[in-house]
Parts: structure tokens; sequence; C-alpha cells
């Protein structure tokens, strides 16, 4: 498929690459604090950590609300646009098609099936993304000194079972987005690298024009240079 930017207004791009950088310094961080290997840079990491920690639920909190404010592609291979929140569940062309992208990430289907923007595997993993960054911003707050005392935090380190349970919790949180990482970089990256190119550097790629309305591939644009090699469908003539 073409890669156009009305897939990833430019908003969302600067969002992503908040995500990342808050991501890899929370991670670093958080386990420098769980386990200190050298000394001397504690309260440094402390400080970062809980930085990014309110950084990335901000930032959360913000991609959240402009879903409902701008428009984006509801697939790849085309610039018409709706509401972004609409393309957040599974798709009129693509909620029939659970199976054959699971085939399709496994390798027991050869063919990329064509479809909304992104598969149905991927949009149930990504919404369940800001109620863990919430979940955990939340464990980190009940953890931090200057928040711990308020009613709100202290009614959920009684009721997740104290300290040391939630101290347990939010480490292992970082564990899951870890492998949400790991397994985003992948259902992203087995299509080829232009919706790598396009997420973090906004670059257009070419490939199929692909029609919303009659689901359908209407053509080929090669926006001047050749199709990225991931594409596993191209036009021959």
């Amino acid at each position: 498929m073409a890669h156009y930017r009305e897939a990833h207004p430019l908003p969302f791009v600067v969002t992503h690459w908040i995500n990342l950088v808050a991501m890899i310094f929370l991670i670093g961080t958080g386990f420098y604090i769980h386990y200190p290997l050298f000394g001397g840079v504690m309260s440094l990491a402390r400080g970062l950590h809980i930085f990014f920690g309110i950084v990335l639920l901000v930032n959360c909190l913000v991609r959240v609300v402009l879903a409902f404010f701008i428009k984006s592609a509801p697939a790849p291979g085309t610039r018409e646009t709706v509401l972004d929140v609409k393309t957040w569940l599974p798709q009129r062309d693509n909620r029939h098609q659970l199976w054959a992208w699971i085939s399709y990430y496994l390798f027991l289907r050869r063919e990329h099936p064509i479809a909304a923007k992104l598969g149905v595997p991927q949009k149930i993993t990504y919404l369940l993304i800001p109620v863990l960054i919430l979940f955990t911003g939340y464990t980190g707050l009940c953890l931090w000194g200057t928040t711990a005392s308020m009613p709100i935090f202290a009614a959920g380190m009684d009721l997740l079972g104290g300290p040391m349970k939630v101290r347990i919790l939010h480490y292992f949180m970082m564990w899951v987005f870890l492998g949400f990482m790991c397994i985003h970089v992948y259902l992203s990256l087995i299509e080829g690298v232009s919706p790598a190119k396009l997420i973090f550097f906004w670059k257009e790629t070419p490939g199929l024009v692909y029609d919303p309305e009659t689901m359908n591939i209407v053509g080929f644009d090669g926006l001047g240079e050749e199709s990225d090699c991931g594409e596993t469908f191209k036009d021959k003539r």
C-alpha cells in the first residue's frame, strides 16, 4: 500500500516521538531504580523517572483528546480522512479479518490482507495502551512521596495491598510495556519499513491506492520512486 501523511497527521507523529523517548527513559531509569548496579545517580534516576512518567501521562491524554478533533486516513493507500477516533475500532472493511491477520503475522498466510488502518490484532492491542499507561502512572503516583498521601492515591495504595505490592505491580507493568514495544515493532515492520518512515520521519512512500468506499484497490501511486521492498502487492503494469 501507499503510505500517505494523512494516515499519521503531524501532531500524531510528535506524540509518537514523545511516547518513544519517554518510554526509553522510564524503562532505563526503572531498571536502575530496581537494580542500582552503580551508585551516585539514584536521585537523578528518580527525578528523570518522575518527570518522564508525567510527560507520558500528559502525552497520552493529549493524544486521546486529539483523536476527537483531528482527522486521519481510515486506511493506507488513501488521502481521504475521517475523525481519527473512528479508526480506533475494527472498521467495516477489516472487522471480519481477525483470523486472516493472525495467520499473516504467524506466517501461515502469504498474502497481506487488504483492509483498513492497522490489522485487527493491532487495533485491539493499541486500545489497551492508554488504559495501561494510566494504570501504571497511577501506581507510580501512589508510590511517589509527593502524591502518596493524597486521598485518591492513598486509597489506591490500600486497595492494591500496600507499598510493596504496588511497587511489584508497577515494576511488572514495565515488563508489559517492554513486551508491547517488541510486538509493536514486529507488527509494524512485518509490512516493510514504509510505516516506520511515515510515523518517524513523516515520509510518504509509494504503493497501491485503496478506495475505502468500495474497499478495492484502484491503482498505484509511484510518487516518483520505487515501491518499498516490503510491499506484498504491486502493480505489474
